[in-house]
């Protein structure tokens, strides 16, 4: 009796440790992936365009068998862009929902914030962010709560070297700048006076908005002031419509470039015929064709859906679920997040088809790719 009390506690005991062992959000048959981006408010319709892909994604990837037998689940939350809602889902996500990993954030502040205070902290990745400001683009040696986060997209500061690089090269020296007064705005603002400054340069005039306000008559007044030939705005697609209006009906028609966060398919909804010439910088592959592999995948995806709404968006939320994807498969069976984070710092030059990302145990800039559009007539993106 006494062997069978001590075998039958040794084998509790394994059990206790083979379950204890268990990563947290995998199961046999699943891993929790978590999301916090904006599904409502100004900004809901980048959120709701980036889930929908996801979702759809990874509904394909769970038809054909899962990863290595297991099936992904993403709980979406929404934060409305807000800082304080982001860090607060954030917590939900890992201490009560416990997923294993996190996917495509939204914005600077929120993000920084949240892996400061939440998910670098506990040690948990986050995949992919819409955000190029470079408080997440410190070395791992500068700020260890970066080893937890690994960027997809290039930064604010290469996104405002092009812009300014094509415009002085067209002869334009009078050159403003109008930001959202927020991690993403004032980044963009360092970005493009810097850019401006290898040449030479200073911003004609500087105007700010708030975040998730319309006001911009201050901004505009500022800037006029200046008869600019060209304004490099670094604002989402609302305020970029209250301020292109209102520039033009002040008699002023700078040159206006903006940068990828402003969403050129929102943008050219909101602004209509007043969207003509605006030039955009992206930093993704361009989705309304498929000459590249990444794109003619991402394109099948939504056409399962029964869906043709290409979007810079859309393609962005492609690429940043499949680097989770791939890493999680090349991590195998034996799943943890410490191996997925080192899985994924081993993706140097990693080609995801016509689309690169790279990666080291020092580095998580992951792209520096850089594409210039414009607005033509009908509302389309042209290259």
């Amino acid at each position: 009796m006494r062997f069978f009390h001590k075998a039958l506690l040794t084998g509790l005991l394994g059990w206790a440790s083979i379950t204890g062992a268990a990563e947290v959000g995998v199961t046999d048959t699943s891993v929790t992936i978590g999301m916090s981006s904006p599904f409502s408010g100004p900004n809901g319709a980048y959120g709701l365009d980036m889930k929908e892909v996801i979702t759809a994604y990874f509904d394909q990837i769970n038809k054909s068998g899962g990863i290595n037998g297991r099936k992904l689940e993403l709980v979406p939350l929404d934060d409305g862009y807000e800082t304080d809602r982001t860090v607060a889902n954030s917590k939900k996500l890992i201490e009560e929902t416990k997923v294993f990993a996190l996917l495509q954030y939204y914005g600077s502040s929120p993000t920084t914030q949240a892996m400061n205070d939440v998910f670098g902290p506990a040690k948990v990745p986050l995949v992919g962010t819409i955000s190029g400001a470079g408080t997440i683009r410190q070395s791992v040696k500068e700020n260890p709560n970066n080893r937890y986060m690994f960027n997809i997209r290039a930064s604010y500061a290469d996104e405002t070297e092009a812009i300014v690089n094509q415009l002085v090269g067209l002869g334009l020296k009078n050159i403003a700048v109008f930001y959202q007064n927020d991690g993403f705005g004032k980044s963009g603002l360092d970005g493009a006076t810097l850019a401006l400054k290898k040449h030479n340069l200073a911003p004609s005039a500087v105007g700010t908005v708030e975040r998730n306000s319309l006001d911009v008559d201050a901004a505009v007044k500022a800037i006029a002031k200046a008869s600019p030939q060209a304004v490099i705005m670094v604002t989402l697609f609302k305020p970029t419509t209250a301020f292109v209006r209102a520039m033009r009906k002040a008699g002023q028609n700078p040159q206006f470039m903006t940068l990828s966060p402003v969403g050129a398919e929102q943008l050219t909804k909101d602004l209509g015929n007043d969207a003509r010439g605006v030039g955009i910088s992206q930093v993704m592959p361009y989705p309304f064709n498929d000459t590249t592999p990444i794109v003619r995948e991402y394109q099948r995806v939504l056409q399962t859906n029964k869906s043709t709404a290409y979007t810079y968006y859309g393609i962005e939320a492609y690429v940043t679920a499949k680097v989770m994807v791939e890493a999680i498969r090349k991590t195998g069976k034996d799943l943890t997040r410490e191996k997925l984070v080192q899985t994924l710092e081993g993706m140097s030059n990693f080609d995801l088809g016509g689309y690169r990302v790279s990666f080291s145990p020092n580095d998580r800039s992951g792209s520096k790719f850089v594409d210039l559009t414009v607005i033509g007539s009908g509302g389309r993106v042209l290259r």
